[in-house]
């Protein structure tokens, strides 16, 4: 299955949801199938009813779905403030690790900063809008069913982390 996505994405097409879906049913062997965890999958509702009828397939139903909520302009400011080094590849970030004149790690002259077209704030706004057309309505299909967890993304990292355990232990 992995092979099939690659061709796909090696043409700069979107792997099909039947593809995604069996590459996932490979992986489901031995206690797997009663302990996973997906990241930004499913993203549509067609994704999750695949999904959903084959775990149900491999009696290994879903038990919690955290939607991580932030706030749109901090995702924007999140997203949009990195920086990339075009020497030796380091991150910086605007506000979360500001580029401080350091040497560059390659030549030991200054980093030559530049931003990904992916990061510019035009191209956040339409990945948000995106978003919200396409995975928005996975929240509603998630709450209906009673696997909703909703965690707070505005807060600092260890009390998301508290928040996320918190949720997935049931408390």
């Amino acid at each position: 299955m992995g092979l099939e996505a690659k061709k796909y994405m090696d043409a700069g097409d979107l792997v099909p949801d039947e593809v995604v879906v069996g590459i996932i049913r490979d992986r489901m062997t031995g206690d797997t199938v009663n302990n996973f965890l997906l990241d930004g999958f499913p993203r549509t509702l067609p994704q999750a009813e695949a999904l959903d009828e084959m775990l149900t397939g491999l009696d290994a139903p879903v038990d919690h779905v955290l939607s991580l909520e932030v706030p749109r302009d901090d995702l924007v400011s999140r997203l949009a403030g990195r920086w990339l080094c075009r020497k030796c590849g380091r991150s910086f970030h605007e506000k979360f690790a500001p580029y401080q004149d350091e040497p560059c790690s390659k030549d030991g002259d200054r980093c030559d900063l530049y931003q990904r077209d992916d990061d510019k704030a035009e191209a956040v706004e339409n990945r948000l809008n995106v978003f919200a057309a396409q995975t928005e309505p996975l929240v509603e299909y998630y709450d209906k069913a009673g696997l909703l967890r909703r965690i707070d993304g505005g807060k600092a990292q260890d009390e998301v982390y508290e928040q996320i355990r918190s949720a997935v232990q049931g408390r």
